[in-house]
């Protein structure tokens, strides 16, 4: 790809958009480059201030369409909109490619993608895991952290990279082949950014469309719009399953994860996996896959899957309190993570819920709300709506601030009981991210652990 005397476009600069800055920075060639920011100046002069004196230039405030269509190449960062100017800038024929298609146009070594609309990044470190006790030069990129970009210059043909990849990824890549393509699910998700189902469906399907012949999709057996994708991907298909007896595939029989080729072999047996939940075997499923794809001896991914503690902010247990469990599931921001969450309990859940909607069909919680839910404690923008379609199943109880959901949960609870944060919503209403939402919640718990145990004392 061609760069030289480029006039670049840098939509957003967060992590994504100035590790894009950084790279067309190194490449010592006259480059033209700006970026285009919807914050205002007044928040962001300090960090633009070093770019400006490499002779970067920014509009802050908004998008101005004239920066687009004086463009020769146009790169949004995760999670901007396709805001107006980028429609029209497409119209004109001028490219528009996300960050991760910009780092393969120049990257050495294989790329495994991994998408799905839930368990992406559970499954990116436990493969980067299983790969790295294997002894291959893995290194895990993506949106669950480094941006692939930032690789670039020093990758070689030995190296791998375990890619997590979102739709807002995935929607402005042209010519992105990945190695092993693995999709774990597609539920509705992102809905207000893609504007329709298909149309965030479709962004997913985009991991598999130029792999060859000879590479590999692990797709999700059990997941009837995953499996549909097996006709348009490459050739070599693995399946993982818990109802389905596939060749070439993971699958569960006799509470083991068995390992299906020409013949099987037991992988894991269920008890062994530290994850709670059916949707982390199903996660473990497509890891063991993977590795065996890649070689990794069974019994190294074994080992590896055994001492996998989870990710924070992923049903992580905060701390028990008279009785009461505490559990920190704030990285479900949509319907289906917050349904897997409810699912991996058999005990009464006091549950919480809310923040800024993206689009979601609530009414979907209301089996496991039912069966499983005592009370609902609903916060941020969503609210009324979750109220709507949930307030007739269960009595819901609004709060202001996680500090009052976690007190309130507490004076409701009863010992065998489960707190759980699993917002199914955005947060960005009330916070920065996920996790500093995670973070608030856990302080939050143990502020009031603290409190309980120094009245008793």
């Amino acid at each position: 790809m061609e760069l030289k005397n480029k006039k670049v476009l840098v939509v957003g600069f967060g992590k994504t958009g100035k590790a894009v800055c950084d790279f067309l920075l190194r490449q010592n060639i006259p480059i033209n480059i700006k970026v285009s920011e919807s914050k205002s100046i007044s928040g962001l002069s300090q960090e633009i201030k070093p770019y400006q004196k490499k002779q970067i230039k920014f509009e802050t405030g908004g998008h101005k369409i004239q920066s687009f269509l004086d463009s020769d190449l146009i790169i949004p960062s995760p999670g901007v909109p396709p805001v107006p100017p980028v429609q029209e800038a497409e119209k004109k024929g001028i490219p528009v490619i996300s960050e991760v298609e910009l780092a393969f146009r120049f990257l050495k070594g294989q790329i495994i993608g991994i998408t799905g609309s839930n368990g992406k990044s559970t499954v990116a470190s436990l493969i980067h895991q299983i790969l790295k006790d294997g002894g291959l030069s893995s290194h895990l990129a993506g949106n669950i952290g480094t941006p692939l970009i930032s690789f670039v210059e020093k990758s070689t043909q030995q190296d791998i990279f375990v890619t997590e990849l979102s739709s807002f990824q995935l929607e402005y890549v042209d010519q992105l082949t990945p190695e092993v393509s693995i999709v774990l699910n597609i539920t509705p998700d992102h809905l207000d950014w893609h504007g329709s189902f298909s149309s965030y469906v479709k962004a997913k399907a985009k991991l598999l469309k130029n792999q060859k012949k000879s590479q590999v999709a692990v797709l999700n057996r059990d997941d009837p719009r995953v499996w549909s994708l097996r006709k348009t991907g490459p050739e070599k298909i693995f399946s993982f399953s818990t109802k389905h007896k596939n060749t070439n595939a993971s699958l569960q029989k006799n509470k083991w994860i068995v390992l299906k080729n020409d013949s099987e072999q037991n992988a894991i047996h269920s008890k062994d996996i530290p994850l709670k939940g059916i949707h982390n075997q199903e996660n473990v499923m497509a890891s063991i896959l993977t590795g065996h794809i890649l070689h990794v001896p069974l019994e190294t991914i074994r080992k590896t899957i055994m001492n996998f503690k989870g990710l924070e902010h992923r049903l992580e247990k905060v701390l028990s309190l008279k009785g009461v469990d505490f559990f920190n599931d704030s990285k479900a921001t949509n319907i289906d993570a917050a349904l897997k969450s409810l699912m991996s309990f058999n005990k009464k859940i006091i549950l919480i819920l809310g923040g800024r909607d993206k689009g979601g069909d609530f009414s979907r919680l209301k089996h496991e709300i039912k069966k499983r839910v005592k009370k609902v404690i609903v916060m941020g923008e969503a609210r009324e709506k979750i109220i709507k379609a949930l307030g007739k199943y269960t009595e819901m109880i609004q709060a202001s601030s996680l500090k009052e959901a976690v007190e309130t949960g507490f004076k409701l609870s009863k010992p065998g009981e489960v707190i759980l944060l699993a917002p199914a919503c955005t947060s960005f209403d009330m916070f920065e991210n996920f996790e500093q939402r995670g973070l608030i919640f856990k302080e939050e718990v143990k502020r009031l652990s603290q409190k309980i145990k120094g009245n008793k004392n």
